[in-house]
């Protein structure tokens, strides 16, 4: 990936910030372990709702760019049609301007899958992610590979510089009702400013954005 060579000497953190990320894992480990446990019923019951309602697997990988702008697969609850990924070029052709690609009104989705959006429930799968390091509970959002392309680089490629997260500063911010210049500044604000405790107060955020489904799709 020639266009991440070119940035890598943006893609570190400095030495004081080390000892605060490993306890930002441990709170990772620790956190998702417990929350794959006591939701296990929920996510089978997701699962098999998801199998019922629609042809397809219950869980989709997605191929994501997060740390270090590594590619990984990211899990998620099947929420479109089994042949989504076939009228991506299409859909992302009608987002032009767009770094993002995020369509109001998808026709891809399917009945259950719009719901279990709004729900975030789509999202519960990404804990094992989680588990195994892919991710973190915190941090800015993993990009598709066709966002990346689209992605500013310079300096801005910094956001690369932490795992990314199932919740970030600008999912509880707005989430897609933010424009993408928006998206972009809090995900380096984040990387920037970055804290344990900043952490904390966006998880409990997220709970409350959740429950409202404010700017979810």
């Amino acid at each position: 990936m020639e266009y991440v060579a070119r940035w890598s000497w943006t893609l570190g953190l400095p030495r004081s910030r080390h000892g605060g990320l490993r306890a930002k894992r441990a709170v990772d480990i620790v956190v998702s372990a417990a929350l794959l446990v006591l939701l296990a019923p929920l996510l089978a019951a997701v699962a098999l709702a998801v199998r019922l309602s629609s042809q397809g697997p219950a869980v989709f990988v997605q191929r994501r760019v997060g740390y270090r702008c590594a590619e990984f697969g990211m899990l998620k609850f099947r929420t479109m049609v089994q042949d989504a990924e076939r009228h991506e070029a299409r859909l992302a052709a009608m987002q032009a301007g767009k770094t993002f690609l995020k369509i109001h009104d998808d026709p891809r989705i399917t009945p259950l899958g719009r719901w279990l959006r709004r729900a975030s429930l789509d999202e519960l799968p990404q804990l094992w992610n989680v588990l195994r390091g892919d991710m973190s509970l915190v941090g800015p959002r993993p990009l598709l590979r066709s966002d990346l392309q689209r992605y500013p680089r310079a300096e801005l490629m910094r956001r690369f510089a932490m795992k990314p997260g199932i919740s970030g500063l600008w999912q509880v911010s707005g989430r897609s009702l933010l424009p993408d210049s928006a998206r972009i500044r809090l995900d380096i604000e984040y990387v920037d400013d970055w804290s344990l405790a900043g952490d904390m107060r966006i998880l409990a955020r997220t709970i409350a954005v959740v429950l409202l489904a404010r700017g979810a799709v």
